[in-house]
């Protein structure tokens, strides 16, 4: 008790009002751009706008915003998490079938390990490499985000992870139904084959577009599904380090409060109880939480350290893209999905 009292002590919340309020009125900003940036042209997330922005002006922001800058990375992160849960219901997911199901489990079990793997050959930082794991292989921006906050990944690493599953995530909605259509995939089946290998949710519904709604349908449900396993994932990097902590006093929480907060959020989703206009609500604050977060994150970030990542990342996001994709397919064919 003495150790979380200790915790909570040295923790953003214990800041005054008056020490984060000017951090949190930049990051209302930030965010209110970002959101608007999205509005005017769709194909880009807000989440992407307002992490590029927060590393644009970080550097020229006064000091006294990041202690307010430093809580909403932290806390509003971890609430966006939460609710992303009410995005997925159980019934969706077994909707599915279980070979769709397992192909989704494969997808991202083999597109995260391969990519780690891919990581140390290309040479990039263990920090970068699993950052572009998490993402390409489970749901882009929202997912390094979420594994960011239960490692002590250098800011940069973070920010260059969503940067590239912007740049390969758009490059994926050209591609996608250019592939699908020499391979032969049509209706569903591509809209499948994009859910399990485009990486951010608005990314596989512009790729899916083109096969036409059914396709769209099933990709959101198949990506969503793909949501789910954020938790065991977050959860599963968190024991490590809890078990590598030992040596060091460090001990996380065995399962981060946010992941049950957010396999609870998809039981609610899942009872039924909550009315459409709610979960409409929900989905809309999920990301001005994320948008928050995403900007002041990237304040902390400065250009010449993202900028020395240069071709390694892009080498290493180029093979992730490639790995997740075929997986995907690779899956596809063996549940009978082609």
């Amino acid at each position: 008790m003495g150790r979380i009292v200790g915790y909570m002590a040295t923790t953003p919340l214990s800041v005054s009002g008056e020490r984060v309020l000017p951090g949190l009125c930049a990051a209302a900003v930030g965010t209110a751009i970002a959101l608007a940036l999205n509005l005017a042209l769709p194909s880009v997330s807000a989440l992407t706008a307002a992490v590029v922005l927060g590393v644009l002006v970080g550097g020229a922001l006064p000091a006294s915003t990041r202690p307010g800058l430093g809580w909403a990375t932290k806390k509003l992160l971890r609430l966006g998490v939460v609710l992303l849960g009410l995005q997925l219901g159980l019934a969706d997911v077994a909707g599915l079938g279980f070979t769709t199901v397992l192909a989704v489990v494969a997808t991202v079990l083999l597109g995260f390990a391969g990519t780690l793997l891919l990581g140390r050959l290309v040479g990039v930082s263990p920090g970068l490499a699993l950052m572009v794991a998490t993402g390409f292989s489970i749901c882009g921006a929202s997912a390094i985000a979420a594994m960011d906050s239960v490692t002590r990944t250098e800011k940069e690493d973070v920010a260059t992870g969503v940067t590239l599953v912007t740049l390969y995530g758009s490059g994926a909605i050209a591609l996608v139904p250019l592939l699908g259509d020499r391979l032969g995939l049509r209706g569903p089946a591509l809209g499948t084959w994009a859910g399990l290998s485009v990486h951010e949710v608005a990314q596989v519904v512009a790729a899916a577009s083109p096969a036409g709604a059914s396709a769209v349908a099933i990709a959101v449900v198949v990506k969503l599904t793909r949501v789910v396993l954020l938790a065991p994932m977050v959860a599963g990097v968190g024991m490590v380090r809890r078990r590598r902590g030992v040596a060091t006093g460090e001990r996380p929480p065995l399962v981060p409060l946010f992941v049950v907060g957010f396999l609870a959020m998809i039981a609610v989703r899942s009872s039924g109880v909550l009315p459409a206009f709610v979960l409409s609500a929900g989905q809309t604050l999920t990301t001005v939480m994320f948008a928050a977060a995403l900007f002041g994150l990237g304040s902390a970030v400065r250009l010449g350290a993202l900028l020395r990542t240069g071709r390694r990342g892009l080498l290493l996001g180029a093979l992730s893209t490639v790995l997740v994709g075929l997986v995907g397919l690779g899956a596809l064919a063996v549940s009978g999905g082609l």
